[in-house]
């Protein structure tokens, strides 16, 4: 079986006898368990017996023609952010250690399991998920799937969701998106993540970081695999996505903030992949879009992710914020000092930017852009606090655009196989959701010719 094969090849081979739902479960566990990969640092916890007694039993149910989905056995990770009944949820962190095991599944992780998805583990992430970066000084780093030699960075906060994925561990992952955290490792890993209009997927059960901008969204080998989680974490029906033909597609390149100070590599990809969807037939406009700008004055003092990341965590960082990431401190405290006047500006900015942004963008199917201006840095070259501002901003900046509009975003790999990965990002105006998965099934391919 190859590492990387998609759900439906997966669904398909379950319902012929080809494989079997512990069989899956077997392999995924024994790729964590390899020394020589990134097993060790991309989980925090394999839940391998759990994973092992669910997969007997979707064989079981499958046999007996009563597998509540096709995906039942199918193994998932889940990101650490999130609750699962009797275990401890630590978002990364050591300050969770020693807090009760959750009562309860989150809402998503009761909706995957009620498909039958098999839970794995739960992954490493950046601590409280707050850096696009996904360094973890409590649970070590995974390296990113590209250049493993050289150690890069997997890209945050969703980093062990990313690379499950990637390293054939799990797939489908349950990753959050505040500012990036389900496509910026996705782009760094050479895969597929989407941040769905928030307002679909319940965020119950999740360790917040910023209640207005946090998305529950899926990492996976395709955007048909990604179409399918997220309709299961929004409680829809699963339906087959049928790929908008890129021949006629509208699609606006922004010009203002998301081209900006991009590597080389990224640029010259981008390019490439926007040369090729007109070729194909798609009708790409360059336009400027001044109401980006704004994006950078909301969160000049740290924006809602500081002001709202403090009120949760005021407690816990008075008792324990000598053990917190200093990175993720320094960050959450910036909030510390955020006048409630300025954060009801920051709301009416908000509606004004949301409003005037959809209406500049709504003669278009969708925006493109990078998924991030960068690709992802070496882990060594972040030991320097500055280079590690200086690289998350880059990897945040054209994400955390979508997040702010209140809008939906996929990230797909755009590079060709053994160059260095570049995501590219197709986004809309929230509720768009069905219309980018369409929209991005149809481009899949037609962007790394």
């Amino acid at each position: 079986m190859p590492k990387n094969p998609t759900l439906a090849s997966l669904a398909a081979d379950l319902a012929s006898g080809a494989t079997s739902a512990r069989k899956l479960v077997e392999q995924c566990i024994a790729r964590i368990a390899d020394p020589s990969g990134e097993g060790q640092r991309t989980f925090i916890h394999v839940d391998r017996d759990a994973a092992l007694e669910a997969a007997d039993a979707m064989d079981r149910l499958r046999k007996a023609n009563a597998a509540p989905s096709p995906f039942a056995g199918i193994p998932v990770s889940i990101k650490d952010l999130f609750d699962i009944k009797g275990q401890v949820t630590r978002a990364g962190s050591r300050a969770l250690e020693d807090s009760a095991p959750a009562e309860a599944d989150a809402p998503v992780v009761a909706r995957l399991k009620r498909a039958g998805f098999v839970v794995i583990g739960r992954t490493n992430m950046t601590e409280f998920a707050y850096s696009g970066i996904g360094i973890n000084p409590h649970y070590g780093t995974p390296k990113s799937a590209w250049n493993r030699s050289v150690g890069h960075v997997p890209g945050g906060s969703s980093s062990g969701a990313a690379v499950s994925i990637a390293d054939g561990m799990a797939f489908g992952a349950l990753g959050t998106d505040t500012g990036g955290s389900c496509r910026i490792p996705a782009a760094f890993n050479g895969i597929v993540g989407y941040k769905p209009t928030q307002r679909r997927i319940p965020l119950d059960g999740g360790v917040p970081l910023s209640f207005t901008l946090d998305s529950y969204g899926p990492l996976a080998n395709s955007v048909a695999c990604c179409a399918a989680l997220d309709a299961v974490l929004a409680d829809q029906p699963v339906t087959s996505l049928t790929p908008r033909p890129v021949k006629g597609m509208r699609l606006a390149v922004p010009t203002t903030v998301a081209l900006d100070d991009l590597d080389d590599a990224v640029a010259k990809t981008f390019e490439r992949a926007l040369a090729s969807l007109s070729r194909a037939g798609a009708l790409i406009e360059r336009i400027e879009v001044p109401e980006l700008l704004d994006v950078g004055v909301m969160n000049a003092k740290g924006g809602f992710a500081a002001a709202e990341s403090y009120a949760w965590h005021r407690f816990l960082l008075a008792s324990k914020g000598d053990i917190y990431d200093p990175r993720v401190a320094v960050r959450i405290q910036r909030g510390e000092g955020f006048p409630v006047a300025d954060y009801i500006d920051l709301l009416n900015a908000r509606r004004s930017f949301i409003a005037r942004t959809e209406t500049r963008i709504a003669p278009y199917d969708a925006m493109v852009l990078p998924t991030t201006a960068n690709l992802p840095p070496t882990i060594a070259s972040l030991a320097d606090d500055k280079a590690f501002a200086t690289e998350n901003l880059r990897a945040l900046r054209n994400c955390t655009l979508i997040n702010v509009l209140d809008g939906c975003a996929i990230s797909l790999p755009a590079h060709r196989e053994g160059e260095a990965p570049v995501g590219l990002m197709l986004a809309a105006a929230g509720g768009s959701d069905r219309r980018i998965f369409e929209l991005a099934a149809g481009m899949e391919t037609v962007i790394r010719v």
